[in-house]
């Protein structure tokens, strides 16, 4: 006879969360590149988010979910006069750093934007701090917060070297839910019963389709998805702080666990072949690799995977510029990531569509000299039919090295090469960019644009002397480290 009952013995919690927990729990931070990066990092999030304010399609999901809560030591949502509670600050903030698709990236087997955490980790830090002053105890300091975000940055981005969500259909934002989960747990205190708990309930939730970041349902879930999952890493975070049991087999448990469910191959009655399953690979231990290597938009807020496509169309313009009626075709050479998930032909629904979109991302530094986040909007794009015209005269063929090299892990290129050819048999030379500006590679290069970059952020909310002040807080490494969180989230309440 065959068995008609489970054997119910409860299993140790998954490898992966030990290994998560002893990182969050133990691991000492001794990387002065990493510690100097994240402080780069905290600044270039935060000036992504004031410049988002600028836009009405993203502040109207800003604010209490009742209008007029009064929430005791609320956190602050930078660029606003929002005081909320940690769980919808957390939203508001990831909600505001990713909309411009203008912050950090990390590219490997999944993509993703480890800055999202930040979300999380400013408003847990910022009501903790706030509650702790209040009852006379010491403020975190924003040398926690770079702390978390070096350990939220190192938990999504060594899990995305080998692991591709996307290819089973599933968004990245998973890992800035079970990231933001873990270092909001941290800074609440958690021990390494309630940090495992919190682990296991980020890996059950149920997890985001990338449905709306892909032609033909592209839209704008996509500039908020990430701070709805940081938001929910802080509500678990504090489910599991008040005593709530784990779910130890998370990941491993067979037919219900996530490997099974969501990360395998399967067939209609979703019997799974021993060739099918599939489970997560770690190449290397935790540490802060993925700080230290972490990409930074500088020149455009694009999906990164355009990045040196736009770089090299800007240094196609001059060229170009005047003989725009005369082209014939433009011949993007590319790597296997882009193509997959951003090359796109036919009309382009909104700025969300456009945002992600190879070919526009080309066409517009192409035909006007430089690419920013009002060329994506609505009004800018209906007012040049030229944009479409080039597009569609737009060619897209893989390069099988740059594939290659944007995924060997001691270059990390994501090259393009762009090439315009005229009617009457004239051509441009190739203009070809492997590294962008954000690359570690070009760091000493890169840090005095980001730190103009910021500069002009900051003065699209505040009056000179707050960001003389901020500007020259946040380039002091010691002294930002050692500023009280509520003080430095202060400078920028608006």
């Amino acid at each position: 006879m065959s068995a008609t009952y489970d054997l119910n013995e409860r299993p140790d919690y998954d490898d992966i969360l030990h290994k998560i927990s002893d990182y969050v729990l133990g691991y000492a931070i001794d990387s002065d590149e990493a510690w100097d990066t994240a402080r780069n990092c905290l600044m270039d999030t935060l000036g992504c988010g004031l410049l988002a304010l600028r836009f009405p399609e993203c502040t109207k999901h800003l604010g209490p979910v009742v209008e007029g809560t009064v929430v005791p030591h609320g956190a602050r949502v930078p660029g606003t006069p929002y005081r909320l509670d940690p769980v919808k600050a957390a939203w508001d903030i990831g909600c505001i750093v990713r909309w411009l698709d203008y912050n950090d990236t990390w590219l490997a087997a999944e993509w993703g934007h480890p800055s999202d955490n930040l979300g999380a980790i400013l408003a847990v830090a910022d009501h903790l701090s706030q509650k702790r002053v209040a009852e006379g105890g010491k403020p975190l300091t924003v040398k926690d917060v770079l702390e978390a975000m070096i350990m939220a940055h190192e938990i999504q981005g060594v899990i995305a070297i080998e692991n591709s969500f996307n290819r089973v259909g599933l968004d990245h934002v998973v890992l800035v839910k079970v990231a933001s989960t873990a270092v909001s747990a941290r800074m609440m205190g958690a021990n390494r019963d309630q940090m495992l708990s919190a682990l296991s309930h980020a890996w059950v939730d149920g997890q985001a389709l990338r449905t709306y970041r892909h032609a033909p349902n592209a839209g704008s879930r996509k500039s908020w998805a990430a701070g709805d999952a940081s938001s929910r890493g802080v509500r678990l975070a504090d489910i599991a702080m008040r005593g709530e049991m784990g779910i130890p087999g998370v990941l491993t448990a067979p037919q219900w666990g996530f490997y099974d469910v969501l990360f395998s191959k399967t067939n209609k009655d979703q019997k799974l072949k021993p060739e099918d399953k599939r489970k997560f690979t770690l190449p290397q231990d935790f540490g802060s690799y993925v700080m230290e290597n972490v990409l930074f938009k500088i020149s455009f807020p694009a999906e990164f995977h355009a990045q040196t496509a736009a770089e090299a169309a800007v240094k196609l313009h001059p060229e170009v510029k005047d003989r725009l009626d005369d082209i014939d075709k433009i011949v993007i050479t590319t790597h296997e990531s882009a193509i997959r998930i951003i090359s796109k032909q036919g009309k382009l629904a909104n700025a969300a569509d456009r945002d992600h979109c190879l070919q526009y991302m080309t066409a517009v530094p192409l035909i006007f000299g430089n690419l920013t986040a009002e060329h994506y909007e609505d009004d800018f794009h209906d007012n040049h039919p030229i944009i479409d015209e080039i597009r569609e005269k737009m060619e897209v063929q893989e390069n099988e090295r740059y594939s290659r090299e944007y995924l060997e892990q001691d270059k990390r290129s994501i090259a393009n090469a762009v090439q315009v050819f005229f009617k009457d048999g004239s051509k441009t030379d190739e203009v070809a960019v492997e590294y962008p500006i954000g690359h570690r590679r070009r760091r000493e290069e890169g840090i005095p644009l980001l730190e103009d970059k910021f500069r002009n952020n900051l003065a699209t909310r505040f009056p000179r002397h707050r960001c003389d002040q901020i500007f020259e807080l946040c380039k002091d490494q010691k002294k930002l480290e050692n500023t009280p969180v509520q003080e430095f989230v202060g400078l920028f309440v608006g």
